[in-house]
């Protein structure tokens, strides 16, 4: 069903009916972060209980991120917070060493290879590839590379997963990219591929099932499909203006 507008109501004002309702489930997760945090203080739980937790409010989070369909002010606070107490958990981890910067001339003319049956990570990084490196550019799938090819989220490729990066991450700071498509994109793949609730977007699901539909598609056809998805996503997300629904 397609309803073009609501009588006697504008359009600002039914944005505000939806923030206004997710500013309420925002509070409500806020008190919840807010009481964690004092209980971490207090040592009241086992670390065990603790990340569960935290688990517990990521996947609360990603629930409302559902259904935040105006982008509520409130929820990259509450997604701070969150991240905050990730790392009171596990001080250690985080991305490790930096990753060696790349020049994108410097890799115009090569060849890439990455493993078969293509995902989300790998059809990322092909469409990021296809869009900044070469249009043209030649990409091969197999379990080993060939002496002149450039691997990619294989086992020991410079262009892998790099601490808590996915590849496409990986990627996209070694090329020094860095745009509002880009971030989007990002934040979408890392969750579909390492689950580790650290972003909440609500394309996630709807993204993730698309990529499940094509898992009876050739390597090429995901290929295909992969690159005119991402594109497509990439463009929507830079036009798009923060006060539109996604």
């Amino acid at each position: 069903m397609h309803v073009d507008r609501f009588e006697g109501m504008s359009e600002h004002t039914l944005i505000a009916l939806f923030r206004e309702a997710r500013r309420a489930d925002y509070d409500a997760l806020d008190r919840h972060i807010a009481d964690l945090d004092k209980a971490m203080k207090a040592r009241r739980y086992t670390h065990t209980d603790t990340r569960d937790a935290v688990a517990r409010l990521r996947r609360e989070q990603a629930q409302l991120a559902r259904i935040d369909f105006f982008e509520s002010p409130e929820a990259a606070a509450v997604a701070v917070k969150l991240d905050r107490l990730d790392r009171a958990l596990s001080p250690a981890r985080g991305p490790g060493r930096p990753v060696e910067p790349a020049a994108i001339a410097a890799y115009r003319n090569a060849r890439w290879v990455t493993r078969p049956h293509p995902h989300v990570d790998r059809l990322a990084c092909v469409w990021l590839i296809r869009r900044f490196v070469n249009p043209r550019a030649s990409v091969r799938y197999a379990t080993a590379p060939e002496p002149d090819e450039i691997p990619f989220d294989m086992p020991g490729a410079a262009f892998g997963h790099h601490g808590n990066l996915c590849t496409f991450e990986t990627m996209v700071r070694a090329f020094g990219l860095d745009d509002a498509g880009i971030r989007v994109i990002a934040e979408i793949v890392h969750e579909i591929d390492l689950r580790d609730g650290r972003f909440s977007r609500p394309e996630v699901a709807g993204i993730d099932a698309v990529l499940h539909g094509w898992a009876d598609l050739t390597d090429s056809e995901r290929e295909a499909h992969g690159v005119a998805l991402f594109e497509g996503l990439y463009t929507s997300r830079r036009r798009a203006p923060r006060s539109r629904g996604r």
